[in-house]
C-alpha cells in the first residue's frame, strides 16, 4: 500500500511511499539494534565525521529539498528553504555541543576515583511532526546519533516525502541500518512505540502524548515529549504598543499559526487595548493567503481539511458565545483560513481553551495585571509566554507558568538553552548539555586508586 502526499493548497498529489508494514517494524528494530553496536563503538569524533559529510549533502540540495518541503506542507518556499539550510548549517555544531555534554566526567575523593560516563542507550525511535518537518526530526537525530544510538525516524503522514529525501542523504553517509524510516499512520506509530526501541522522542499532540505514555509503560522506555502550547501574551499598560502589537501579529500567524509557540491568547491593559486593537487589525491586514510560490503571500495552506475545520469550529463557536470580530472569520477560501482578529472572549469558548493551530488572534482585556496573570496561567500548556512592558515586567514574566518565557521579545534564548515546556506541554527537553544527556545512559564506574604516587 501507498501514502500519498497532498499539496494543501490545491489538493494534488506530490507523490507517495510505500506504506511500512507493522510486521516488518521489529525486524527493523533488531537491525538498528545490531548497526548499533558497531556505530556505539566509533569515537565521538568519527562519528561527527560522518555527520558532517551528511550535512554538507543536504545543503547542496537545499531549493530542491525546500521546494518539496514547500509543496508538500505549504509553507512559502523562503521559509521552506531555510528550514532545510538551517538543519544542514548546524549539524556539526549541534553535534559538538552534544560531544561536550557527553565527554565522561571524573570526580576524586580520598584513594576513590569515580568516572561518570554517558553511554549509548541504544536504538532511538523519532517521531516527528508535520508543521516542521525536517528540523523537529533533526533535532532529535543529530544528539542521538552522535550519542552513538541508532535511529528508527516515524514522520508524520502529512510529511512523508521530505523526511524520506532527509533520511535518503544521510544514508548516502552512513552506514547501513543507523538511520531508517518507517511510513505509516497511528498504527505505525503505536507499533514503533511497542517495539523493543530504547527510547522515544516525540513533538505533537498531548492526546498522542499520553497514547504514547501509555503503549510505553509496559516496558518502562525513556520518553522526551513535547506537546504543543496555546501560549500567552501580556501587554502591559507601560508595554511599546506598536512593538507589542508587531509581535502579536507576527507570531500568531508565523507558519500560518500552525506552531507550538504561536501566540494564541492575548491580554492587554484595558488603558491601551482599543489602541492596540487598531494596531492590531491594521497590521493583520498586511497578510494574504496563497500558495508557496505566490509571492504576495504570506500565510499559506492549512495542512488538511480536518484541521482547517476544527479551527472553523472554534471560531464559529466563539462567534456564537459573544466573540467579537475586528478581521476576518468567515468567508474563507478552500484551503485557507483567513487572517483573523477576535475579541471580548470567555474562557467557556473552545478558542480560548484548545490549542488553534492557526492564524486567529484572540485579545482580552484586563483590569488588574494579577487578572492577567491568572488567565496566562488557566491551560494545561505550558510551553511558552510573553510579556511586554516596562519597569515591572520582569516581575510578572517569573510568575507565568511556562518553560519559556520572553520579555519585550519571543521565547527564543541565546546559547545552548533547552527548549521546555511546563505542565502538560510535555517534559524532556531539545538541546542545553542536559536535553543532550537524555540520548544517553549514564555509568557510574568507581575504583581504588593509591594513595602515593611515583
Amino acid at each position: 500500500m501507498n501514502l500519498i502526499s497532498y499539496d494543501p493548497s490545491n489538493g494534488n498529489i506530490v507523490g507517495q511511499v510505500d506504506i511500512t508494514n507493522i510486521e516488518q517494524i521489529p525486524s527493523m528494530v533488531e537491525k538498528a539494534k545490531t548497526a548499533q553496536q558497531e556505530w556505539g563503538n566509533l569515537t565521538v569524533d568519527k562519528r561527527i565525521e560522518y555527520i558532517g559529510r551528511a550535512a554538507k549533502k543536504l545543503s547542496a540540495k537545499t531549493q530542491e529539498l525546500g521546494e518539496l518541503l514547500s509543496r508538500e506542507m505549504g509553507k512559502d518556499i523562503h521559509r521552506a528553504t531555510g528550514e532545510v539550510n538551517g538543519c544542514g548549517a548546524d549539524a556539526v555544531y549541534r553535534a559538538k555541543e552534544v560531544q561536550a555534554a557527553i565527554q565522561t566526567q571524573i570526580f576524586k575523593a580520598h584513594n576513590i576515583e569515580t568516572q561518570m560516563q554517558y553511554n549509548p542507550l541504544g536504538v532511538c525511535g523519532i517521531i516527528a511532526p508535520w508543521n516542521y518537518p525536517m528540523s523537529m526530526a533533526h533535532w532529535m537525530i543529530i544528539p542521538a546519533l552522535t550519542a552513538g544510538n541508532t535511529v528508527v525516524l516515524k514522520p508524520s503522514e502529512e510529511t512523508p516525502l521530505i523526511a524520506q529525501e532527509y533520511v535518503n542523504v544521510f544514508n548516502e553517509v552512513l552506514p547501513k541500518d543507523v538511520l531508517q524510516i518507517v511510513h505509516g499512520t497511528e498504527e505505525q506509530g503505536k507499533a514503533l512505540v511497542n517495539s523493543k526501541v530504547n527510547f522515544i522522542g516525540f513533538t505533537g499532540s498531548q492526546e498522542a502524548g499520553r497514547n504514547i505514555m501509555k503503549n510505553a509503560s509496559g516496558t518502562l522506555k525513556r520518553l522526551m515529549m513535547e506537546l504543543g502550547g496555546k501560549d500567552p501574551l501580556i501587554v502591559m499598560q507601560d508595554a511599546n504598543i506598536d512593538n507589542a502589537a508587531w509581535f502579536a501579529v507576527a507570531n500568531s500567524f508565523e507558519n500560518t499559526g500552525q506552531m507550538c509557540i504561536a501566540t494564541e491568547r492575548v491580554y492587554v491593559d484595558t488603558k491601551i487595548a482599543a489602541q492596540f486593537e487598531r494596531k492590531v487589525v491594521e497590521l493583520a491586514k498586511n497578510y494574504q493567503v496563497g500558495a508557496w510560490n505566490d509571492a504576495n503571500a504570506n500565510l499559506g495552506p492549512i495542512i488538511n481539511d480536518k484541521q482547517r475545520a476544527k479551527i472553523l469550529e472554534q471560531i464559529e463557536d466563539a462567534k456564537l458565545k459573544g466573540a467579537k470580530l475586528l478581521l476576518g472569520g468567515e468567508n474563507h477560501p478552500e484551503h485557507y483560513i483567513l487572517p483573523t482578529v477576535l475579541t471580548n472572549l470567555s474562557d467557556d469558548m473552545l478558542i480560548t481553551q484548545k490549542e488553534t493551530f492557526g492564524p486567529v488572534i484572540c485579545i482580552e482585556r484586563y483590569e488588574n495585571v494579577n487578572d492577567a496573570v491568572k488567565a496566562a496561567n488557566n491551560s494545561d500548556y505550558g510551553l511558552g509566554a510573553s510579556v511586554y512592558g516596562g519597569k515591572d515586567a520582569e516581575i510578572i514574566a517569573n510568575q507565568l507558568e511556562a518553560g519559556m518565557v520572553g520579555i519585550n521579545k519571543g521565547i527564543s534564548g541565546v546559547g545552548d538553552t533547552p527548549w521546555v515546556g511546563a505542565k502538560q506541554s510535555g517534559f524532556g527537553y531539545h538541546g542545553s548539555p542536559d536535553g543532550h544527556r537524555q540520548f544517553t545512559q549514564v555509568r557510574v564506574v568507581s575504583r581504588k586508586v593509591s594513595l602515593f604516587t611515583m
